[in-house]
C-alpha cells in the first residue's frame, strides 16, 4: 500500500517540530508531487514520501537517515518507500544510489526548493511571477543560498535525464501552487 499525506503528518508529528523543518518537509513535498505528476506517477504518493524525506534529522542530525529506516519498516512504510528516503542520503550520508524515477526526483530537489524558496523571499510577489531564468541566475551566484548543494542538485538532474531549468520549472510550479501556505504569497503592501 502506498503511503498517503495522512500517515506521513501522523509519522512526522513527533519527529518534525521545528517550523523551518515543517516548511522544508512542505516544499520538498510539493515538489514531488509536481515530479510525480512529470513522470505520471501517482503525485499524492510521491508528495507523501517527499514530506516524509527528513524524519530522523530534528532529533539526530549528525546521524541524519541513521535512524529512519527501521523506525518507518516498524511503523508499516512499504521497503520501496524507505529505501527513496534513504537514497537522499546517497553519496553524503550512505550508499543508497538512486535509481527509480522517485528516488532520483527525492534526491535532486531536496537541495533545489532550497534555493527556490530562497529566491522566491526575495521577490515582493513571492513564487507567484519566480521564472526559471531568475532562478537560474540565483543558482550561478554561489554565494546566494550558499548552504545548498549545487553539485548534488546538478547530479540529480543528470540521473534524471533532464536539465536545471526543466527540473526547476517543475519545482516551481508545483511550489507555486501552495504559495500561501508556503510563505511565498506576494507580500502584503
Amino acid at each position: 500500500m502506498n503511503l498517503t499525506m495522512e500517515r506521513a503528518r501522523a509519522l512526522n508529528r513527533d519527529m518534525v517540530t521545528e517550523e523551518h523543518l515543517i516548511l522544508h518537509s512542505l516544499n520538498v513535498c510539493y515538489a514531488m508531487e509536481a515530479m510525480a505528476k512529470h513522470f505520471g506517477e501517482d503525485s499524492e504518493h510521491w508528495a507523501a514520501v517527499g514530506y516524509l524525506h527528513d524524519y530522523d534529522y530534528e532529533k539526530y542530525p549528525d546521524e541524519h537517515l541513521d535512524h529512519t529506516e527501521q523506525p518507518l519498516l516498524d511503523a508499516g512504510v512499504s521497503a520501496e518507500d524507505v529505501r527513496a528516503i534513504l537514497a537522499h542520503g546517497y553519496g553524503i550520508r550512505n550508499d543508497v544510489e538512486p535509481v527509480t524515477d522517485m528516488e532520483k526526483s527525492l534526491y535532486t530537489v531536496d537541495e533545489l526548493t532550497g534555493i527556490i524558496q530562497a529566491a522566491a523571499r526575495m521577490r515582493p510577489n513571492g513564487i507567484t511571477d519566480l521564472e526559471v531564468k531568475s532562478f537560474l541566475k540565483k543558482f550561478k551566484d554561489k554565494k546566494f543560498a550558499a548552504k545548498c548543494n549545487r553539485a548534488l542538485i546538478l547530479k540529480g538532474c543528470e540521473l534524471l535525464g533532464m536539465e536545471l531549468g526543466e527540473v526547476a520549472g517543475i519545482c516551481i510550479e508545483g511550489m507555486r501552487a501552495h504559495a500561501e501556505e508556503l510563505g511565498l504569497a506576494p507580500r502584503a503592501e
